[in-house]
Formats: structure tokens, C-alpha cells, sequence
């Protein structure tokens, strides 16, 4: 018997038992249908999650921390900490630095009031925070060289003054504290929490902040990855020299690099996307138990047929062949309609998905995983066959035929 024949039989034996066939190709749809689908949300909120925070891996925050001595003074970050750090050639494995001055204010529009956190900062703070503009522009270097009173607002305060109307709000005047502000930007969403805020250029802000030369915090920007540990270092240099540190553990600052948690949070996602495709790989398992036992059934059913065919002259490889082919074409089935119904899942998911959520990624369609999904149905409908196979070529044509 020829590998054509075999195939004939098992597409007649297939037909001969369709629910049968399509019941136990269920399984095997359904398997690969989870593998797809969940290797693509994997992906998908794998690279969500790199757009939104892979850029914050060369990011080195530097904060102001208290005085060590009970009952001493407050010590802070000034700005010509910031214009130390930020002059050219001080730090070469540095990119950028971008200072914040932090406060709460209360922004008006007539009658309407919101609580707003307000950051002095300098056009770079797009950057570090990882923040775009949904309309209009981010304050210039020179506006804050001008000390121009304007003013870039979260879209959560556009929404409370302006009914989330940002035409309206831009150009718009507004009150922060006793100053005047035009607004000449807004923010795109960046998370609830984030979006409550207003920007101003930091020479602006020190009227609203009593004029106060002191900083929160400096968002310094490594040249690339591997420069983060280096920057570190030029960092605590510089500080220590200008705050008079000889002892790094009595410094009045800190500083975070980002780079070890956004590993870590990646390692956990990857983590989890091969627990989800082992979660799917139990119902290929499952699948697979469905074609053994079906396999095992249609054997016991055909043990005349073996027997007849056996008597003829049939050969024991060629009985085995003819089952293991059929056990893979069921499989092989149920691989197609699960890769036809995964790929269109995936598909509808890349449209639906943004619309109810911006915080990961649209599905992302993987051949690789599709192909090896369809492949392991493949390779479960050989390994499902083959004791059932093995069975049906050890029967002995006289048993067979007493059957």
C-alpha cells in the first residue's frame, strides 16, 4: 500500500465518521487556537509594555533625600546642580538632564477649579517621563530663557475645565495660583494617576514657587544602556563635589537607575507568556488523549477489516501506516481549523483591543508560533497514533477474522 491509498482510506474512514471526526478534532482546534491566540496577546503586551517604558531604561532619576541629623535643615538639589551636570563635557556617558520643581497649585478657569500638580521643568522632561503631546507644542528652551508664562496641561484637566475639550483649552488663559498662564499644549494620556499635572518652563515657575531656586528632583538620560552605570558614576562625582560628600553613605541625594526593574518586569512577562502557552499546551494534550482513545476505537471496530487484509497478503508496516496516517490527518485537521480560528481571533483582536485599552499592544501575530501550533498538532497526531497503530499490525489475521 502507497502513501495515496492510505490517504484515501483515511479521508473515506473520516467521512464514514463525521461527528465522530469532528469531535475529536475539536480538541486539537481548540489547542491551537489558545496557542496562537495567547503567544499573540503575550507579544502584544510584550511590546506595550517596551513602546511605554523601554525608553525609561536608560533613565536615571535623582532625588533629594533629608538631612541625616535629627533636627537639621532640609538639604535640597538646586539648579546649579542641574547646570553643573548638564554643561557640556562634564559627563560624557550623560545625554540630558532635566530638572523638576514640584508643587501642588490650583488651576481656574472662571468658576471651574482643579487641584493640579505642578512641574517646573525644561522641554527634555518629554523625554524622561516618556510623554507625548496630543495637541499643540511643548514649551521651548527659549520660553524658558524668557521666563514666558505658559503652560502644557494633562488631558485630566482638560477634561475637568474644558469638558475634555482641547481645541478650547488651547491658547487659552488660565489661573495657576496669583500668575496668568497661557496654554499652549496637552499632554496624551499617560495613565490616571499622571494626568493631572501642568508643565511650565522652570524660570517661569520660581514666581509661583516664591522664587526658590530649589529642585525636587533631575531626570538625567544615559547615552544608552550600557553608559547607565558610568552616568551613575559621573553623577555621584559631580554632587558629591558640589554638596561637599565624603562619605557616599551621608549623601543628600539619590539616585535610581531604571534599568534593573524594566529587566525585571520584561523577565516576568516573558515568564508568564510560556506559562500561558504551556496552559494552552495542556488542551493540545488533552486533544491529543481524544485522538488515542478514537484511535483505539476505530481499531477494535476494524479488526475484521485488519484480518481480511491481513489474509490477503497485507503487511504489518502497511497496517501501521495506514492508522498512523489516519490519526494524523485528524490532527492534521483539527491543526488547520485551529490555525484558520486562531489567525481570524488575532486579526479582530488587533482592531477591538486598542479600543478598550491603550496601556499594551495590540496582538501580535506570530508565524513562528502559528507554524509550530499547527506542526505539534501534526506531531500529537503521530505520537496518538502510534499504539493504536502498533496494535491493529500485531493482530493475527485469524483473530482478526474471529473477531
Amino acid at each position: 500500500m502507497n502513501v495515496r491509498e492510505a490517504v484515501v482510506i483515511a479521508m473515506h474512514s473520516m467521512r464514514t465518521a463525521r461527528l465522530r471526526t469532528l469531535l475529536t478534532a475539536f480538541g486539537i482546534v481548540l489547542g491551537v487556537t489558545a496557542v496562537i491566540v495567547l503567544v499573540g496577546l503575550g507579544g502584544g503586551v510584550r511590546d506595550g509594555f517596551n513602546q511605554q517604558f523601554g525608553a525609561l531604561s536608560t533613565t536615571i532619576n535623582v532625588n533629594k533625600v533629608n538631612a541625616s541629623e535629627p533636627g537639621g535643615p532640609t538639604k535640597s538639589l538646586i539648579e546649579s546642580d542641574y547646570l553643573e551636570l548638564a554643561k557640556p563635557g562634564a559627563a560624557p556617558a550623560i545625554s540630558s538632564v532635566t530638572p523638576f520643581r514640584n508643587g501642588a497649585a490650583v488651576i481656574s478657569v472662571g468658576s471651574r477649579d482643579f487641584d493640579a500638580s505642578i512641574t517646573g521643568t525644561t522641554p527634555d522632561y518629554l523625554q524622561v517621563r516618556d510623554r507625548t503631546i496630543e495637541a499643540g507644542s511643548m514649551f521651548t528652551a527659549q520660553d524658558n530663557e524668557d521666563r514666558v508664562r505658559v503652560v502644557v496641561l494633562g488631558p485630566k484637566v482638560v477634561r475637568y475645565l474644558f469638558d475634555g475639550d482641547v481645541v478650547a483649552a488651547l491658547n487659552s488663559d488660565v489661573r495657576i495660583g496669583r500668575l496668568t498662564m497661557r496654554v499652549v499644549g496637552v499632554l496624551a494620556p499617560g495613565g490616571e494617576d499622571q494626568d493631572g499635572i501642568g508643565l511650565m518652563p522652570l524660570n517661569s515657575s520660581r514666581a509661583l514657587f516664591a522664587g526658590a531656586d530649589t529642585l525636587n528632583g533631575l531626570g538625567v538620560v544615559a547615552k544608552d544602556v550600557n553608559s547607565v552605570a558610568l552616568a551613575t558614576q559621573e553623577i555621584n562625582q559631580i554632587l558629591d563635589a558640589r554638596h561637599r560628600i565624603t562619605d557616599p553613605g551621608e549623601r543628600d541625594y539619590n539616585t535610581t537607575q531604571l534599568t534593573a526593574q524594566i529587566q525585571q518586569v520584561d523577565g516576568f512577562l516573558d515568564l508568564l507568556l510560556k506559562f500561558t502557552v504551556g496552559v494552552a499546551g495542556v488542551a493540545l494534550f488533552v486533544g491529543a488523549l481524544g485522538i488515542a482513545n478514537i484511535m483505539l476505537v476505530t481499531v477494535t471496530e476494524r479488526t475484521g477489516e485488519i484480518g481480511i487484509r491481513k489474509a490477503i497478503g497485507a503487511r504489518s508496516g502497511a497496517i501501521m501506516k495506514q492508522f498512523l496516517i489516519e490519526s494524523m490527518a485528524v490532527s492534521g485537521f483539527g491543526g488547520l481549523g485551529g490555525v484558520a480560528l486562531g489567525v481570524t481571533l488575532v486579526l479582530v483582536g488587533r482592531e477591538v483591543v486598542p479600543r478598550f485599552t491603550s496601556q499594551f499592544g495590540p496582538p501580535e501575530l506570530s508565524v513562528v508560533g502559528t507554524l509550530t501550533a499547527f506542526g505539534v498538532s501534526l506531531l500529537i497526531g503521530l505520537l496518538a497514533g502510534c499504539y493504536p497503530a502498533l496494535r491493529a499490525s500485531r493482530l493475527h489475521p485469524i483473530d482478526a477474522l474471529r473477531y
